[in-house]
């Protein structure tokens, strides 16, 4: 298995912060490559939607995909908003409501040594994932935030609520560069394909960098929050990989394309949820969210996950 450089970068982070070594990455740089990703993966993604189509397995697909994406934040917020509080739990209920690119590329390229075959599609499920989860946790925190403050009618009720989810920044922009990408499709791509393809990596190197630096400052407030967290960041997965799995089969879809839905069920973001969270829940704190997802999920999927999913997929299809 090879590791990709981004995510040693992320590890070197957090070594040059446990070492004091005093690097340091300017807030604004931060904030500009966190708008820069946002900008790349919205754009990059509708591209992608237009070019998949719209098949019979496409739309299921994509309604799948959909579903996962703003059921599982609900899960998550519900399932940890008592144990690390609110700001946290919409956090991490956004990570794990949107998807991991490495984990899933990482799947299809196992699929393609096996000789499995799977939509374009799938692609563009991927992407379309990326924004529902960001939106859903941004209502739940503001829901609990007016609870919290006992005076609903001040704060706007759900019209607020739902300008707020929307129309914040980091949504805003991932949304719209979306529905640019979809309208101006492959010339619009090649126009801005030194930008949003070839910066890309670099971009990315660099913010996982800041990350592992955030990260590593923040561990030991993690690991004070107990083990249960890291309990929850390997339970979780297989549970809702399975679940995403047979919901796959069950609508009819083909193995690979049931085993990258599982990849994608399973996985969380530690790229698009941390670029928008840092700007739309400034208080939540970098070490939990993106521990869990990159420090505990993020590997066990890559070791574990994916095997897991594509024997219980050959064992399901295999029955049918």
């Amino acid at each position: 298995m090879t590791i990709s450089p981004p995510v040693l970068f992320f590890v070197l982070g957090m070594i040059a912060a446990l070492v004091r070594s005093g690097l340091r990455v300017p807030k604004a740089v931060s904030k500009l490559m966190s708008l820069y990703l946002l900008w790349a993966i919205g754009f990059t993604g509708g591209v992608k939607i237009a070019q998949s189509g719209l098949s019979v397995d496409a739309l299921t697909a994509f309604g799948i995909g959909i579903g996962l994406a703003a059921v599982m934040p609900v899960i998550v917020f519900s399932l940890l908003r008592r144990r690390i509080g609110v700001q946290n739990a919409a956090a991490a209920a956004a990570a794990y409501g949107s998807v991991s690119a490495v984990t899933f590329l990482t799947a299809a390229s196992i699929l393609d040594q096996a000789g499995i075959p799977y939509g374009g599609h799938m692609v563009a499920v991927m992407a379309l994932m990326e924004s529902p989860a960001i939106v859903v946790a941004v209502i739940l925190l503001r829901r609990a935030e007016v609870a919290e403050a006992g005076d609903a009618a001040s704060q706007g009720g759900w019209g607020k609520l739902l300008h707020e989810a929307f129309l914040n920044g980091p949504v805003l922009l991932l949304l719209g560069s979306l529905v640019i990408g979809l309208i101006t499709r492959e010339r619009g791509f090649e126009a801005f394909k030194p930008l949003c393809k070839d910066l890309f990596d670099g971009v990315l190197v660099f913010f996982l960098l800041d990350l592992g630096l955030l990260a590593a400052r923040r561990l030991r407030g993690f690991l004070g929050r107990g083990w249960s967290l890291v309990g929850f960041g390997l339970a979780l997965p297989p549970i809702a990989g399975t679940l995403s799995l047979g919901l796959a089969w069950v609508c009819g879809l083909g193995l690979g394309d049931g085993v990258l839905m599982a990849v994608l069920g399973a996985s969380a973001s530690y790229i698009a949820v941390p670029a928008a969270a840092r700007i739309a829940i400034p208080k939540a704190e970098p070490s939990i969210y993106i521990g869990l997802a990159l420090a505990v999920t993020f590997p066990f999927n890559i070791v574990l996950g994916i095997p897991l999913f594509l024997g219980l997929g050959r064992l399901l299809w295999a029955a049918a």
